[in-house]
């Protein structure tokens, strides 16, 4: 059959490149939520596959070869998770964040299973990874994230990706700054509940006939609460700074093999 003699030495290069976009869609924030079927982004992978195979170049090593393809097609993969997971950085510190204050407000106990990291997390820290995953959404992080791996494609082929290619110090600079990002969001409520703790520790002193654990207890939660409710406002828009940094960093190294990490 001549029409498929004529598809064969695309087969490989399709695979790779359908990996690489896979590896994407498994670690990326948002687009591999749970909430999104499977099937519907396995057919989106598909779709943007046969988008990009007639612009994106190939090494010399796209080959049709069964003994290189199980390798080059697991370190396709581990480019899409790279671009993924460094884009999942600041959203992994809200979560942090949030479960810092919930462990300090006493809400430690109140955990509840969250779909999208497939775990149980804090009733906080799922409050605000949601506030992080909405505002990327709202900040283009969707579209950010494809156009960095289609870009991918020119500073590393299908078939060409090593492993010292793994931005090691873009993960520790971003990580450093995810960790940062978490202390930031969460100092407010920390300080207010050390104050009210030593508030709390006087009146304990001078009038032990009240029962401070059973009224410190409430005081903590309305406390954090009304705080995360008071600058809500704040923690949206650093975390979006910091989003917005991610996303840049990601598509700086998809480009030229750098990145700030900042």
């Amino acid at each position: 059959m001549p029409g498929f003699d004529s598809l064969v030495p695309l087969i490989v290069p399709f695979m790779l490149v359908l990996a690489r976009l896979v590896g994407l869609f498994v670690f990326a924030p948002v687009i591999s939520s749970t909430s999104v079927p499977l099937r519907a982004r396995a057919l989106l992978a598909f779709v943007m596959t046969l988008t990009l195979m007639p612009v994106v170049p190939r090494s010399a090593e796209a080959q049709l070869d069964i003994v290189a393809i199980v390798p080059a097609i697991v370190a396709e993969t581990m480019v899409g998770m790279t671009i993924g997971l460094l884009a999942s950085i600041p959203l992994f510190a809200m979560e942090m964040a949030g479960t810092i204050m919930g462990h300090q407000m006493g809400l430690g106990l109140a955990r509840s299973y969250n779909p999208e990291l497939d775990t149980d997390a804090d009733s906080i820290g799922q409050m605000l990874f949601a506030l992080a995953g909405a505002a990327m959404v709202a900040m283009g992080g969707v579209e950010a994230l494809f156009l960095a791996l289609a870009r991918s494609f020119e500073r590393v082929p299908a078939g060409s990706f090593a492993s010292m290619d793994i931005p090691i110090d873009l993960y520790m600079g971003m990580f450093r700054s995810g960790v940062e990002l978490a202390i930031r969001v969460a100092a407010p409520v920390i300080g207010m509940l050390m104050l009210i703790l030593l508030a709390l520790g006087f009146i304990m002193k001078t009038m032990p006939q009240i029962n401070i654990l059973s009224v410190g207890f409430a005081l903590k939660i309305v406390a954090g609460i009304t705080i995360i409710l008071w600058s809500i406002g704040v923690i949206g828009d650093v975390a979006g700074q910091d989003i917005g940094q991610a996303l840049r960093n990601v598509i700086s190294w998809a480009e030229s093999g750098h990145g700030t990490g900042e």
